[in-house]
């Protein structure tokens, strides 16, 4: 009975170290217990926030929304101040009217320069063909006067009408010389008008443009956030107003190095939410990061300097919410959850 006993309590020892490696092997996750489903807490809800800022300046003069609302696409924000942009509207409309007009004005000019251009041509004809009659006229008298029949003084009436007939066509060519210049520049002056119409139907466009953001419209849907201006505030270009956060949520959740083995894109994920009183949700991967976030900070760890610690990396994987589910319109960006994910599945 005694050697019972004795390796009774030999094997009841030998049980309770056994079991307390299993446990310890257990807890560390280690074999035979490895699990192939991989947890992190160091997992965040984002969302794309807008911050709403105006294109134009100006004074306040209405705010539609109240603090966390929730909004349409082109539903209206805030407005400013419109009475600077309306009359700066109406001055590049008066402007194009104006060059619309000079365009009128050119092309009259070129139709009459053409005109005198065809006047002038006729009066060269003319001159030319009392040019030629002058000529045939001094030279008939020439030879009458060669034989006598017609006096030194008939003769030399002829010469001057001659030369007076020569000049007029002189002139006339120049007259017409002249008409031509006007209709290029009158062509010049409508090519200047037409450049100055589509100078000023674009300012009509960026007055208007000016104007219509004077109303401030949400870009989509969402939720804004705390409102940061007021009625009767000097905002200018670029001050923001308010954030608005869409509808659409995702999760980034921070993988250790040596939890990625095994994990693909498009496998089911179980999310924990804290704010939900840890009601679950799920997701799939979407993405993981091409980099750790050391590589994206601004001073990066340099690890050619000084002794080295190896510090295992955690890389961002991003994580879509599966559809109809109520309880994701209630993730808002920046609350924690925890991402459970099962490695071995297929994706």
């Amino acid at each position: 009975m005694k050697n019972i006993a004795k390796h009774a309590g030999s094997i009841l020892a030998a049980l309770i170290g056994i079991l307390g490696v299993l446990l310890v092997l257990y807890a560390w996750q280690l074999p035979p217990f490895t699990s192939m489903v991989e947890r992190t807490d160091n997992a965040y809800v984002r969302s794309k926030i807008t911050f709403i800022a105006p294109q134009v300046s100006g004074h306040v003069m209405e705010v539609a929304v109240t603090d966390f609302q929730q909004v349409k696409a082109g539903d209206l924000l805030a407005r400013i101040d419109d009475r600077i942009y309306v009359q700066k509207v109406a001055q590049a409309e008066a402007n194009l009217a104006q060059q619309q007009a000079a365009l009128g004005s050119a092309a009259q000019q070129r139709a009459s320069a053409e005109a005198q251009v065809s006047s002038g041509e006729a009066s060269l004809n003319a001159a030319r063909v009392n040019r030629d009659v002058a000529n045939r006229e001094f030279d008939r008298l020439k030879t009458l006067q060669q034989r006598g029949v017609t006096s030194q003084s008939d003769l030399d009436s002829a010469r001057a009408a001659l030369d007076q007939s020569a000049a007029n066509v002189d002139i006339a060519e120049a007259q017409v010389e002249i008409a031509r210049q006007d209709v290029l520049a009158a062509e010049t002056s409508r090519t200047s008008a037409e450049a100055g119409i589509a100078a000023a139907r674009a300012a009509v466009q960026l007055a208007q443009i000016d104007l219509e953001n004077t109303r401030i419209l949400a870009p989509e849907d969402g939720r804004v956030g705390e409102i940061g201006t007021r009625v009767g505030q000097y905002v200018g270009v670029g001050t923001q107003m308010m954030g608005l956060v869409p509808n659409r949520a995702w999760v980034i959740a921070n993988f250790k190095e040596t939890q990625l083995h095994g994990m693909q894109a498009g496998q089911k994920v179980t999310i924990r939410v804290d704010a939900l009183d840890g009601r679950s949700l799920t997701g799939r991967i979407e993405s993981f990061a091409p980099a750790t976030g050391n590589e994206f900070s601004i001073l990066r760890t340099d690890n050619a300097t000084g002794n080295f610690t190896k510090i295992t990396q955690r890389l961002p994987v991003r994580i879509s919410l599966d559809l109809d589910q109520p309880a994701a319109a209630s993730l808002v960006p920046g609350l924690s959850v925890e991402v459970c994910v099962d490695t071995a599945q297929a994706p």
